[in-house]
């Protein structure tokens, strides 16, 4: 689709004499919502709006951002370069002002010592999503490369779900989100939309005041997107395969298969329908704990819908399991051809349709692909020194952060923070605010919010590319991701044209190479639709296997080297960390409403609404143990012990355990966060983070 060019050149609206500058929200959520910011004056925003010309946005974000002001603006916003000169996570009292000059000196120093005594291996840049920008997020790629540092396995959110979708679809696309609204049944699966992606729920309900469309949300516990269902199905966590496989059984048996479907866009359908015939409801029941009436009555329900959508998540891939957990779920559409209607087939992510050519942001014309991997997940026994992660290369001895607190989100939480209290280790934390990672680092750098720094963005929720410019001056001494690495790159004398160029340059090379317009039409246009058209969207001229095909078997060796032992075929994978005498309890640490990760838990706001961490326990479980609500209950397992504060809530089974949100470590009781509980165990096949498999006991504290 061409641009929108109903809009100022200068990007800029002028409303009642106050300025409304075009953003992007930049964190890491699919939807990546079109903004509108009202610019006060240079260095202050107000009042924060989804853009209401976006047609995925629709004018509708989620109230934390809505109130971005509150953190823009926090009196708790670094401002100037930090030195630790007292002991590791004492707080700002730890630590002292210095100049930028000294502190970038200090930081290259210290990257070219440890380089110079281990070897550049030895240095680890470390990031993640903080922000979903392409060049502030990515460019720290560029200096690995060009330095020869340790490389980065991504795997904190959505390695076992691309996993999953690729095994069968064999590409990152699907019907766009926007199509929901010609849909009849809408299935959300393993996302809470109402929390975490609000813009799902604004499309799925229109289609239920336009078409009496029915949604069936199928989540562990009664979310708040749940109580908007018609349909609530609650499995037990980590057997999301076993209910896709009932499913599957029921359309085959009652003739809900479409057969010419099947035959001329799937492989291995004979071979599925019977590896299906012993996949019974009966046999699901057992598993999931759904019965097996529901799972009749849902799967004729959607087997006698032609446009039912699929909305498939993150949330039931994050397990041992879950990458074949997806794949599973992802074949009900092929059995029923829903492909082919408007408003029919599924969507994980439409990630795979930007193409865009990242080279001088990351540096790909100078990686070095036999330099070492390291799994970001893994940064617990990495840092410990596990032989498995390190194998005969050095230790990491200088990290060097953006984007991300792995102090707080990274699994195996008690070996991460030994990892970090290394007197031996040099980190440098590049932050918006001080964080427990910041608070542990050698050297802070206070970093911009995407408000102060110029940046593009794409989405897996929706199909718009956006390009953004900063709406205010930078708070304080602030500093973007790409500037601070420019400035360290002549410090390590490093000659790569990217450090030379500026974000805005950058990009414009990027769009260019990807033969989009150049960016300064991009961001007069403010977004740019790259959806694809109906029949590539419903994958009506082919999947994206090299035979164009759905594959019911796929070849998980193509997908990941650790795929022993996986299926051949949508299962349940009973590979996950199951309840045992010792552990009779499932815990699953899902996202929160008001917080993102840990962005947003330093705000008033945010902090009220949320109010302390809590363990959502089955009344009866909460009987057994005596406790009210509002007692405290310990939560263990071989890793250690969280002490936490009860919450009866009937809306989940008796033994799965909820604890909403990565909180700050210093909310818990005891000062230590619910990923301590949590595998650094990687899923197969591929790696990730397996945040919701976790067997747990439970006992009164």
């Amino acid at each position: 689709m061409p641009l929108d060019q109903n809009r100022t050149e200068s990007g800029v609206e002028d409303l009642n004499d106050v300025q409304v500058f075009h953003s992007a929200c930049p964190h890491d959520c699919p939807s990546t919502c079109a903004l509108e910011v009202e610019r006060l004056n240079p260095q202050t925003i107000g009042r924060v709006r989804g853009a209401s010309a976006n047609t995925y946005t629709s004018g509708v974000i989620c109230a934390k951002v809505a109130r971005y002001a509150e953190r823009v603006h926090h009196p708790d916003r670094l401002t100037k370069p930090l030195r630790r000169v007292g002991a590791k996570g004492l707080g700002r009292e730890a630590f002292e002002e210095i100049s930028w000059d000294e502190a970038l000196d200090i930081v290259a120093g210290k990257l070219k010592s440890a380089a110079d005594l281990h070897g550049p291996e030895t240095v680890w840049p470390y990031y993640y999503a903080g922000t979903m920008g392409l060049v502030q997020r990515d460019g720290i790629n560029r200096l690995r490369h060009a330095m020869g540092y340790s490389r980065q396995h991504s795997t904190f959110c959505n390695t076992l779900a691309d996993a999953g979708w690729l095994a069968g679809a064999g590409s990152k696309t699907g019907v766009d989100a926007r199509e929901m609204v010609e849909s009849d049944l809408i299935v959300i699966w393993g996302c809470n939309p109402v929390s975490t992606q609000v813009n799902v729920m604004t499309h799925a309900t229109r289609a239920r005041k336009t078409r009496n469309a029915k949604i069936v949300v199928i989540d562990p516990y009664e979310t708040e997107s749940a109580k908007q269902a018609d349909i609530h199905l609650m499995p037990n966590p980590g057997t999301d395969g076993a209910l896709a496989c009932a499913v599957m059984h029921v359309l085959f048996r009652d003739g809900y298969a479409d057969r010419a479907y099947l035959e001329k866009f799937t492989s291995g359908y004979v071979e599925l329908e019977a590896h299906l015939k012993f996949r019974t409801p009966d046999w699901a029941e057992a598993i999931t704990g759904i019965s097996a009436d529901e799972i009749e009555a849902f799967a004729a329900f959607y087997g006698k819908t032609q446009r039912s959508y699929l909305r498939l998540g993150f949330g039931f891939t994050r397990s041992r399991n879950g990458a074949v957990q997806m794949f599973s779920a992802s074949c009900l559409p092929a059995v029923t051809g829903a492909w082919q209607y408007p408003g029919g087939g599924a969507l994980y992510s439409n990630g795979g349709i930007y193409g865009i050519d990242q080279t001088l942001i990351k540096g790909e014309d100078v990686m070095d692909t036999s330099t070492r991997l390291l799994d970001q997940s893994r940064i617990g026994p990495i840092l410990t020194g596990d032989p498995r992660d390190l194998g005969d290369g050095p230790p990491v001895s200088a990290l060097f952060i953006q984007n991300t607190n792995p102090m707080n989100v990274a699994p195996d939480l008690g070996k991460v923070r030994e990892g970090f209290a290394r007197e031996d280790l040099f980190v440098c934390v590049h932050e918006q605010f001080l964080t427990e990672t910041a608070e542990m680092a050698d050297i802070v750098l206070p970093a911009t919010t995407f408000l102060e720094h110029d940046d593009m963005y794409v989405a897996g929720g929706h199909t718009h590319l956006q390009v953004t410019r900063a709406v205010i001056d930078p708070v304080g001494e602030s500093r973007s991701n790409h500037w601070v690495l420019a400035e360290l790159a002549k410090r390590l004398n490093t000659d790569h044209p990217g450090f030379a160029m500026s974000e805005w340059e950058l990009m414009d090379d990027a769009l260019q190479r990807s033969g989009y317009p150049d960016v300064q039409t991009c961001w007069e246009g403010h977004w740019e639709d790259r959806a694809l058209s109906f029949e590539e969207a419903h994958f009506l001229e082919g999947f994206g296997h090299d035979d164009g095909k759905f594959h019911f078997m796929p070849d998980w060796s193509q997908i990941g080297g650790n795929h022993a032992g996986m299926p051949a075929l949508p299962d349940h994978y009973d590979a996950i960390d199951a309840r045992d005498d010792e552990h009779p309890f499932r815990l699953v640490t899902a996202p929160s409403r008001n917080y993102l990760n840990t962005s947003f838990t330093e705000t008033a706001t945010s902090q009220s609404r949320e109010g302390r961490p809590e363990a959502q326990l089955h009344p009866d479980v909460c009987g057994e143990l005596q406790l009210e609500a509002g007692d405290l209950v310990r939560i263990g397992n071989v890793q250690g012990s969280v002490v936490v504060h009860a919450r009866p809530t009937p809306g989940l089974r008796r033994n799965t355990v909820i604890v909403e949100s990565v909180w700050p470590n210093k909310a818990f009781v005891e000062g230590m966060g619910i990923n301590v509980l949590i595998s650094a165990e990687a899923g197969r096949p591929n790696g990730g983070a397996v945040f919701h498999d976790t067997a747990v006991w439970l006992r009164s504290a």
